[in-house]
């Protein structure tokens, strides 16, 4: 029988939010290894209701300082050698964009990027964070060793087949020629694979739509939701989906099966 090991994507829209539509009890029955969260928009140790801390995972949590906003988490079956909790960009760590969580050599990052959409202000600051990532990753592209799984909303859409309204998009921030062009240098320098379209090359699949108008009804919406691999763990997706059966937040979760070494990790 081949080992795997499933991890989930999804940016809440408020965890307490997401917890009244029944995000937890949906997790526990899909018995994920890992969860990756982003927009929590919560003072995690100010919840201390037993449903944010389902039995059977550890927990860890990067809360921005501004109550209500951002926020990242990851529950994780494993406990983690260590937990990283800076990327090194400090108003990027004020607003808790992001975690890291390390068991060995697979590292498992959720990862929350700025809206550019409320002005070019934020979108300084957004190209701001690209570039740091950027930078951060660089020097672990040819790391042979470890293994990363960077799960988060990028809030950017990469290809025509990631949005439905592709040309009235194109000045918009999240769909800007600059943005998709820094996925591309990710792939293609960095080695990055996006796992969910190793294997699903159908169009229309979709992880955000806009409260606005009947964005969701009629699927109008955007692939901005991600598990980006290193090179090394290229080939081991085994089954990878959205779904969209209930709705815990405006985004979807994204859930894949990884196969072979990686699941050597679950406990």
């Amino acid at each position: 029988m081949v080992e795997t090991m499933k991890v989930i994507t999804c940016n809440l829209n408020g965890i307490r939010a997401a917890a009244r539509k029944g995000f937890f009890d949906w997790m526990q029955a899909e018995d994920p290894d890992f969860v990756c969260m982003q927009e929590t928009k919560a003072q995690m140790q100010h919840l201390p209701d037993e449903c944010f801390y389902p039995k059977g995972y550890h927990h860890m949590f990067s809360n921005a300082e501004k109550k209500g906003y951002s926020g990242v988490g990851i529950y994780s079956k494993l406990k983690p050698d260590n937990v990283i909790f800076s990327m090194d960009l400090d108003w990027a760590d004020n607003e808790g964009r992001f975690i890291e969580a390390v068991f060995g050599n697979l590292h498992i990052i959720s990862i929350y990027f700025p809206s550019g959409s409320s002005g070019d202000e934020r979108q300084a600051l957004k190209y701001n964070f690209m570039e740091k990532f950027y930078e951060n990753h660089a020097s672990k592209a040819n790391n042979s060793q470890k293994k990363y799984i960077i799960c988060g909303d990028f809030n950017i859409v990469h290809k025509e087949i990631d949005i439905k309204n592709w040309r009235a998009n194109q000045k918009n921030s999240g769909c800007l020629p600059k943005e998709r062009a820094w996925l591309d240098s990710c792939q293609a320098k960095l080695g990055f694979v996006d796992a969910f379209r190793e294997i699903c090359t159908e169009p229309e699949q979709y992880t955000w739509w806009s409260n606005r108008g009947r964005a969701w009804q009629n699927n109008v919406g955007w692939r901005i939701d991600y598990q980006m691999l290193s090179a090394n763990l290229s080939g081991t997706v085994d089954s990878a989906f959205i779904y969209k059966n209930e709705r815990f937040s405006d985004h979807a979760p994204c859930l894949i099966k990884y196969i072979n070494d990686v699941g050597s990790y679950v406990a």
